[in-house]
């Protein structure tokens, strides 16, 4: 396989589009730290929305899905659909709470909600643990997804694929800012989804595979379609299914999907115009994330089974890929491999597009954070704005550079997920309380994060390694989810709370509302209902009906019309009953 001119100059059309973005932004980028790392603060709904879901599609994504897949079957897939109750809980719940902050980042809200020496200290640890350690660690994890492919779409080795796209991502972003990865995001979940489909599409019709209703049947495949684990044996529907509901999607923090909003996702609430924009940004991300996305990829992966049964397969087809560097998850760049000219390069460019978007995002976000939360509050508190805008082109560089090299070190991108949730199991309960239980203090936060870093640290490189009983992934994230909710709890009542004044100022600006903090407002913001019952009742209706948008194009697809009719007749009437809901609380 080889790329034509006329795929190489629809790739190149991408990088030229990408930098006059970048270059086009510049303009405003550089007048303070809000318009570097805020995008001025005016970005309407519908381009943050889109925005998210791009950040949310990097390479190392439909790898991720098609891994899961090929190995578990589609209802593997229930690891990360699982955090739509997170998504959704943030829409109609902390969305609002997030915007009426008027933070610039969500680490510099530690010392809005805390007060002390103890805030302080928080929010430098945070800045560095999420700015460097854990934004690296994602930066590699979409790398390593990008190697993959540029490895077996271009022929190019590891190093020279980051280097190249490295170069075009920092040229945009650290003259655009957010501005400019929010409108490149835009061109670049168009493109991805076009490509997407219309690969799909190709590589369904191709002679080996013969279409939809053939792959369905195929004796390998047909085991594999279904939508739920098999809930005769435990062993498949604990893990897949009922740890994932039950416990990951509030204990764990996850990039893209951490418990009551946080990282790149608060980011474009702060972005927003208003509360009604960062709200509407935050829905749009969610259904078009779970509902509208993943159904490509998950054909895709169906149809690598049959083309790449196993692994040898594709040590066989792509001898030049380094056999560190062989999964499960290299069959989706592998399947592309199969598109004829001009759809490659399309696709090509799409994917690349992909993780540079994810790339631009994570450099902008733990710019902000190393600059905002350290660099100007404990280093030069008098910067300037143009004096913080260069500072936060430096850290993206050296953000970057960080991140591509850890994604030259790994192997397969299941490894970093199942680590990223490790590390954060446990802390989700505490993001979640934060916001309603006075008690919880920044003694809490610290005593979590030093907690969950020592209990993943355990589980990861000690436990394996002791002649205990062997425990599997998700038996890790329970017992590391106990352990660590456990100390933050305990640490809790232990230590000191806040103060009064700290708790005070908290709740006169953001007005969360309710009986944890009636000691400071009678239970709710004077004149306002407390909105949290109506939009947890708007949660479960959004989380009912996207699942029921999710399952109910599975069933189209599977030409299972009456499971498709009553599925699309739920998702409608969950939609109607949150406008519904929405607009009495008006």
């Amino acid at each position: 396989m080889h790329l034509t001119g006329l795929d190489w100059a629809i790739i190149a059309a991408y990088f030229l589009l990408a930098m006059g973005v970048g270059l086009w932004a510049s303009r405003q980028a550089g007048q303070d730290a809000k318009s570097f790392f805020l995008a001025g603060g005016n970005m309407p709904w519908w381009l943050l929305g889109v925005s998210m879901v791009a950040t949310t599609f990097s390479t190392d994504t439909p790898n991720l899905v098609t891994g899961l897949v090929r190995e578990q079957g589609v209802s593997g897939n229930w690891g990360w659909w699982a955090f739509l109750l997170t998504g959704m809980l943030t829409v109609f719940v902390y969305a609002r709470l997030w915007h009426r902050s008027g933070v610039l980042t969500d680490i510099e809200f530690y010392e809005l909600r805390y007060g002390g020496k103890p805030a302080a200290w928080l929010r430098g640890f945070r800045a560095l643990y999420l700015g460097l350690v854990f934004n690296v660690l994602v930066m590699g994890t979409v790398s390593l997804a990008a190697i993959k492919l540029g490895g077996i779409l271009m022929g190019w080795p590891g190093w020279l694929t980051l280097l190249i796209t490295g170069v075009i991502t920092i040229s945009y972003s650290a003259l655009g800012g957010l501005r400019a990865v929010i409108l490149t995001d835009f061109v670049q979940f168009i493109l991805a989804m076009i490509g997407s489909v219309w690969a799909c599409i190709y590589l369904l019709d191709l002679e080996m595979i013969g279409g939809l209703t053939a792959l369905l049947e195929h004796p390998d495949v047909a085991s594999k379609t279904n939508m739920l684990p098999d809930m005769s044996d435990p062993s498949a529907w604990i893990p897949v299914l009922l740890v994932p509901l039950a416990v990951q999607w509030w204990a764990s923090y996850y990039p893209g999907a951490e418990p009551g909003g946080g990282g790149y996702i608060a980011q474009r609430m702060f972005s927003a115009k208003d509360e009604s924009n960062a709200v509407g940004a935050t829905l749009l991300f969610n259904v078009a994330h779970y509902a509208l996305r993943p159904w490509p990829w998950i054909l895709i992966a169906l149809a690598s089974i049959v083309v790449y049964p196993t692994l040898a397969d594709l040590q066989q087809a792509f001898p030049d890929i380094p056999a560190d560097k062989i999964g499960h998850d290299l069959a989706y760049p592998a399947m592309l491999s199969l598109l004829p000219p001009g759809l490659l390069g399309l696709v090509a460019a799409s994917l690349l597009a992909a993780f540079m978007s994810t790339m631009s995002t994570q450099i902008n976000l733990g710019a902000s954070y190393l600059v905002n939360d350290f660099w100007v509050r404990f280093i030069h508190p008098e910067a300037t704005g143009r004096e913080q805008v260069r500072a936060g082109r430096i850290a993206t560089v050296i953000s970057l550079i960080l991140g591509g090299g850890l994604g030259l070190l790994l192997t397969d991108a299941g490894q970093a997920f199942n680590l990223l949730l490790l590390i954060g199991a446990g802390t989700g309960g505490l993001f979640i309380l934060r916001w309603f239980w006075w008690r919880i203090s920044a003694w809490t936060e610290l005593i979590a994060m030093v907690g969950s870093i020592l209990v993943a640290g355990y589980f990861t490189f000690v436990h394996d390694h002791l002649n205990w009983v062997e425990l599997a992934d998700y038996e890790k994230l329970l017992w590391g989810t106990l352990l660590t909710t456990s100390i933050w709890i305990v640490g809790t009542l232990l230590t000191p709370a806040e103060s009064d004044a700290t708790l005070q100022s908290f709740v006169s600006k953001v007005r969360p509302g309710g009986p944890g903090w009636k000691r400071w407002s009678d239970g709710s913001p004077k004149g306002e209902a407390w909105s949290v019952p109506m939009g947890m009742l708007s949660m479960i209706l959004g989380s009912v009906g996207v699942y029921a948008a999710l399952f109910a194009t599975g069933s189209w697809l599977y030409a299972a019309t009456d499971r498709a009719i009553w599925l699309t007749s739920l998702a409608v009437i969950c939609a109607v009953a949150i406008i519904w809901i929405n607009r009495s609380k008006k």
